[in-house]
């Protein structure tokens, strides 16, 4: 299972990612060409992430994982929060990292790909 910290390098291990903190000093954000595709905060008890889903596949995962919910305080039709809770490998967890980060990545302009080094 990712924890913080291992969730925090794999999405900084992604091309032309960026964390900040553009809401407050605890909610961390990361950005592919300066678009979220993830967000969690880290004074929380429970470790929680949100990412971008296809809105399909959101409902489908919060059908079949408890531990999947609309998203937090975002659009709930094309965000889920991840409470990570041990109900599903790091595998699967990557893959939804994966998926927020592909959304994004496909949604950037020509340019902006060849800006971003993507």
């Amino acid at each position: 299972m990712l924890d913080r910290e291992s969730f925090r390098e794999y999405c900084l291990s992604k091309k032309s990612v960026t964390e900040s903190f553009p809401f407050d000093e605890v909610t961390l954000v990361f950005k592919v060409a300066g678009k979220m595709f993830a967000l969690t905060s880290l004074d929380a008890t429970d470790f929680r992430v949100n990412l971008k889903c296809d809105p399909e596949w959101a409902i489908e995962l919060r059908e079949q994982h408890a531990c999947i919910i609309p998203g937090w305080h975002m659009s709930k039709t094309h965000w889920n929060t991840v409470v990570v809770d041990g109900s599903f490998n790091r595998e699967f967890f990557k893959k939804l990292i994966d998926h927020s980060y592909d959304l994004i990545v496909k949604s950037l302009t020509k340019k902006a790909r060849f800006e971003a080094g993507l």
